[in-house]
């Protein structure tokens, strides 16, 4: 036997590997260039591991100490290998559940919209109702809603639900505003709006926020098992894009923690969660007390739920997202919050006493000031308890809130693939809140100069999880596809470096397990990737061309293969 603590913990790795016996490793990886992230970003050549943690990190020549007769010994052959990426803000049982459904994400326009949705329907005769998601606003075009009429023209026998691929809005059919007995009396619900013609006052079609949920309610409902399924595809697609962690930004109750926990009773979950549970702005204070029993239900190795997700506003792109000046279109409204502002406040610090991370969805600049307010009204009440709060999304800020991340300890939680110069930003953004108003759209730099805490995150199925375009874009402030439109606010850029921390050990800091995960040191977990190219080597404009070769959690390869001469 070898002389190694089993299931060793990151105190009895230390001390080993200090040297009470060099203990033999079960894989050495070496003639790799490791970039580790640590304290110093300092650059090694190999890592020891034994069981699930690391033993050794450092130069090839010490490596071999480490080497015994059953250790696997894998040659890296010069490529480059990160900690695992974590993502900040994923929704993977979303994305996992809208593969068995009509998914139009990946199509351009409303004709494209509309061929997809009537062969599905013609494919699927047997199903009662039509549900996909997927569709965006911007091709629409900006101000114009989807209607009703070329849903009822595809599908006039059966009710079709289409969410948006930003699940914000939802397009319907006249069939299943009947069901839900939607029409030009009904009132908005709190949180959401029913569009409506300008002139009849009759629904359009397209429901808003809380409005969704007048129909859906009717629609057929999830069972665990697809869940389960779902869950089990998209943990596969994460690991190919060598993620091993992330935040789950709107885990719904207990049957969805019951879906982790399936998985990881099967020994599935090859993924470090922190389980963001969602508030219901619809419902009270008691969810505080509901929410305690689930974090301490549901509380793992590989789960942590002790997290609340809060939705502030909606988005730009329909006028929900709350904004300190008026729109320039629809009615010169600024948007609604979600939460009344002083209610936020009082929600923010129970949940903050309570010892919960909270975790808040706020797009426009209104939302944003209105989140940080009520941290700061957490802090004043409760003191600094270190809970992590963080702001996902951020697509405007204040110049004057920007410093206030670094007052508040608050993490900035950005999605940098939206960091660009995009269909959605030039015919729909812009229009709508003009050009100077524009330039603080995503202010990654200046949140970092102001020394706040980056971390980022896709917001995946809306966008792609995959690091690399994210970090390209990070850097570029460019589309990481097709000819690329001009730089957007270039002073936002920010560096290859800063990009990386914020997918690894700033995630990590924001996921709660910076102290054995988002870096590769001794004692931490042997969460690692692979990668066939150096990022720091390479033009930027090519680093969202970056495939994951090798993705190990906990030592074990989850995507790709452990082989004696690796991968050539």
């Amino acid at each position: 036997m070898k002389p190694v603590c089993r299931c060793l913990t990151a105190l009895c790795v230390v001390i080993l590997a200090q040297g009470c016996g060099r203990p033999v490793a079960d894989t050495v990886f070496q003639n790799g260039r490791i970039y580790t992230v640590d304290a110093n970003r300092s650059w090694a050549e190999a890592v020891a591991i034994i069981d699930d943690r690391i033993v050794y990190v450092g130069g090839n020549d010490a490596a071999g100490k480490y080497i015994g007769p059953g250790t696997r010994v894998l040659d890296l052959q010069g490529r480059m290998m990160l900690p695992g990426m974590q993502d900040a803000h994923v929704h993977p049982i979303e994305y996992g559940v809208d593969l068995a459904i009509l998914n139009i994400i990946d199509l351009e326009t409303v004709d494209d919209y509309k061929a997809a949705i009537a062969a599905y329907a013609a494919a699927n005769p047997e199903l009662p109702w039509i549900i996909g998601s997927g569709w965006s606003f911007a091709a629409f075009g900006a101000g114009v809603a989807p209607n009703r009429e070329d849903l009822d023209a595809l599908v006039p026998d059966r009710p079709v639900y289409i969410g948006s691929y930003d699940d914000h809005a939802a397009w319907v059919n006249s069939k299943a505003l009947e069901i839900a007995g939607i029409n030009r009396d009904t009132p908005d619900p709190p949180g959401g709006q029913i569009l409506r013609d300008a002139v009849s006052g009759e629904p359009v079609g397209t429901l808003e926020e809380e409005a969704r949920a007048l129909v859906r309610q009717f629609t057929p409902p999830i069972t665990f098992e697809e869940k389960v399924v779902g869950l089990r595809a998209a943990i596969k697609v994460l690991n190919a894009w060598g993620i091993t962690s992330y935040q789950d930004a709107g885990v719904d109750g207990d049957e969805e923690l019951r879906v982790y926990k399936a998985l990881e009773d099967n020994g599935e979950l090859s993924m470090r969660v922190v389980a963001a549970m969602r508030w219901y702005a619809e419902r009270g204070l008691e969810q505080v007390d509901e929410l305690i029993v689930l974090r301490d239900r549901y509380r793992s190795d590989l789960i942590d739920a002790s997290t609340a997700k809060l939705w502030q506003d909606g988005v730009m792109e329909n006028y929900t997202a709350v904004m300190l000046e008026p729109y320039r279109i629809a009615s010169g409204s600024r948007g609604t919050p979600l939460i009344e502002p002083g209610l936020l406040k009082t929600i923010t610090t129970r949940l903050d006493a309570a010892g919960f991370q909270v975790h808040l969805h706020a797009i426009g600049d209104g939302a944003v000031r209105q989140s940080l307010d009520a941290i700061a009204a957490a802090i004043e009440a409760n003191g600094r308890l270190g809970h992590r709060h963080h702001i996902a999304h951020l697509q405007m800020i204040d110049p004057a809130d920007i410093p206030r991340f670094h007052e508040l300890d608050v993490i900035a939680n950005f999605q940098p693939l939206w960091a660009k110069l995009d269909e959605y930003v030039l015919d729909i953004n812009i229009p709508s809140i003009g050009e100077q108003r524009a330039r603080w759209m995503y202010p990654i730099r200046s949140v970092q100069d102001a020394g706040g805490m980056l971390a980022f995150g896709s917001d995946w199925s809306v966008t792609t999880a995959n690091p690399f375009p994210q970090i390209e874009t990070a850097i570029t402030r460019q589309e990481s596809e097709g000819e690329p439109l001009p730089v957007f606010t270039p002073e936002e850029r920010i560096d290859l470096a800063s990009a990386i921390d914020a997918f690894t050990i700033n995630a990590a800091y924001l996921n709660k397990r910076e102290k054995d995960t988002g870096s590769i040191e001794v004692g931490k977990y042997a969460d690692l990737v692979v990668i066939d190219r150096n990022p720091f080597e390479i033009e930027p404009a090519d680093i969202s061309e970056t495939r994951v070769l090798l993705t190990l959690f906990g030592g074990v390869a989850v995507y790709g293969e452990l082989a004696a001469d690796f991968v050539k």
